[in-house]
């Protein structure tokens, strides 16, 4: 198997490495909401602005995932093909992903030829390897229906922690994968009848064979956040069990053999995951070198970094892993720093449940940045976090309103207002002066080696923390007041601000991509590399003010009511 030499500790130190950053591909069933976007886009974004920021050659790639039960469940309620539902959805998270700053290199669908080639191969290499057979095998039926069942068209209780609205592929509360048959008081979806149990042929994946090199692998990973590496090992020595990986369907990618007879397809569980790789592929295409993807998958030296909510943890630390060393000759993940799950009112943000708003009702309300901000806040790292529209405006306005967007307003103002808006000369820099640049140095690298490591809630607090000592600077030197005494002095204090706030610019733009553009053109300094770029004196600084938008109490609560009225 092929396995990179980076860690999360060492990936981001080393310029011009290729870099994969593989976002989740999220169902195209229903517009993201929150829980979506701090779980896994967001996160993935600002990981992605940092590397390419620190000369890395980043490719981040996802894709709606257009042959998930959750589609078929959602056309069968409609009356209305998969496909209309596809194309529906599949152009909004295209315009959500524009609205909210959201980097991807590409992101496409399960759709597409090349997508069904590149699983095709999957499965052939696989199969030739051994590791996917036939077998006739057991499978839920619906009487009522006339048809057999895939596994989210079955519902039930989860033998493992009881709650009683678990898929039959998966528990959404405990997050443990299931098979069907395991539910208690299995009914259909489709009928709500009990279903019965008929034979049928499919083809399966032979984890069992692959255990014993899966779990060396998960063992010699060294950075990983703790419950994704522990919950992995554990479920990998609880023994792994062969998975089917097709179903009776008539949706979805077909096999590359008719041998079962008609109405096969690849099961999306093991389809979709082969996305990072067909997704890359096509990307090369586009750019007219179709082996650019190489660069990502083969070289030892490469990154590849996989964003997905805990839910996804078992499918991509133990199942996408396991098919990459069946398939040979692929990266395997230099890591996967699933996030837990964002709450609302105690809940988990569900598309399927209605539980959370949708992103597109914060877009129209609040600025990108401000609600890249508050989410990056409070990102669900280690923990499940709770989230509320209070706390939504609270950051905004008592976090970055009240401390960065004040900063950069208050010196701009003041230049404008005593130097005609020309930067002046900071002159010899000593004491206070040169150790405020120094600490702004200093903490900017320290922003990087936790963004690095993809502790984005650190990394935000330490940039935060570097505006709030300049703020403090500020204060002490009183420029507003020494101006009328001692020019010099005024002159000197502001310039050094704004050298100050060109390396917060830094530090802060792979969080707050829009506003970071925006000072940085008012500076004249580029955004393209991590390091605190100088601002020549005699500089222009126009400015109108306004860098963030304050928020009022009531209106997403009035939104609300406007929207449900």
């Amino acid at each position: 198997m092929a396995v990179s030499t980076q860690t999360p500790d060492t990936a981001a130190r080393h310029g011009s490495r290729p870099v994969l950053v593989a976002v989740a591909w999220p169902y195209a069933n229903g517009a993201p909401h929150l829980g979506h976007i701090a779980g896994a886009y967001l996160p993935a974004d600002i990981f992605a602005r940092y590397q390419r920021m620190a000369g890395n050659r980043v490719l981040m790639v996802s894709g709606s995932d257009a042959h998930g039960t959750p589609i078929t469940v959602r056309a069968d309620e409609e009356g209305v093909s998969p496909q209309e539902i596809v194309d529906r959805y599949h152009p909004e998270f295209l315009r959500i992903w524009s609205e909210l700053g959201i980097s991807f290199d590409l992101f496409t669908s399960t759709r597409t030829d090349n997508h069904s080639a590149v699983a095709q191969d999957v499965f052939t290499r696989l199969r030739e390897a051994g590791y996917i057979y036939a077998k006739e095998t057991s499978q839920f039926y619906d009487p009522d229906a006339g048809r057999f069942l895939p596994d989210r068209y079955v519902v039930g209780t989860c033998p493992h922690c009881s709650y009683q609205q678990a898929r039959g592929d998966q528990c959404e509360n405990c997050g443990r994968t299931l098979d069907p048959e395991l539910l208690i008081d299995p009914r259909s979806k489709v009928t709500g009848a009990v279903p019965e149990m008929r034979q049928t042929t499919h083809f399966f994946l032979r984890l069992s064979g692959l255990a014993d090199q899966l779990l060396d692998w998960l063992q010699t990973r060294q950075g990983w956040r703790r419950h994704v590496l522990n919950w992995s090992v554990q479920f990998v020595k609880d023994g792994l069990h062969d998975r089917a990986i097709t179903r009776d369907l008539d949706w979805g990618v077909p096999l590359p053999t008719d041998e079962l007879g008609p109405g096969k397809r690849l099961y999306v569980w093991f389809e979709a995951v082969i996305g990072y790789l067909s997704a890359s592929k096509e990307w090369a295409a586009a750019t007219g070198d179709p082996e650019a993807w190489r660069a990502w998958w083969e070289d030892p030296e490469a990154a590849a970094y996989y964003f997905v909510g805990k839910d996804n943890i078992p499918f991509h630390t133990v199942i996408w892993p396991a098919m990459l060393i069946g398939y040979g000759g692929l990266n395997l993940p230099t890591d996967v720093p699933a996030n837990q799950y964002v709450t609302f009112g105690g809940a988990k943000a569900s598309k399927s449940a209605g539980i959370g708003r949708g992103v597109r009702e914060y877009l129209d309300l609040l600025q990108p940045d401000a609600l890249r901000f508050a989410l990056a806040s409070v990102l669900p790292e280690q923990n499940d976090t709770e989230i509320s529209d209070a706390d939504i405006i609270r950051r905004v306005n008592d976090e970055l309103i009240a401390n960065w967007g004040n900063l950069v307003n208050r010196v701009l103002a003041q230049i404008n207002k005593f130097f005609d808006g020309e930067l002046p000369e900071t002159g010899e820099l000593d004491g206070v002066h040169a150790a405020l640049l120094d600490s702004v140095d200093a903490g900017l690298v320290r922003v990087g080696e936790l963004l690095g490591k993809v502790e984005q809630r650190a990394a935000l607090r330490a940039a935060m923390e570097i505006s709030a000592e300049v703020n403090a600077y500020l204060y002490r030197e009183e420029p507003w007041k020494t101006v009328k005494v001692d020019r010099a002095a005024a002159a000197r204090s502001l310039a050094v601000s704004i050298q100050a706030i060109s390396g917060i610019t830094t530090a802060l733009a792979p969080f707050l991509p829009f506003s970071s553009a925006r000072v940085a053109e008012v500076l004249g300094i580029d955004l393209d590399g991590w390091e605190r770029r100088p601002v020549p004196a005699g500089r222009r600084l126009a400015w109108s003010g306004g860098l963030f938008t304050k928020l009022d109490v009531g209106a997403l609560d009035k939104a609300s009511l406007d929207a449900d009225a």
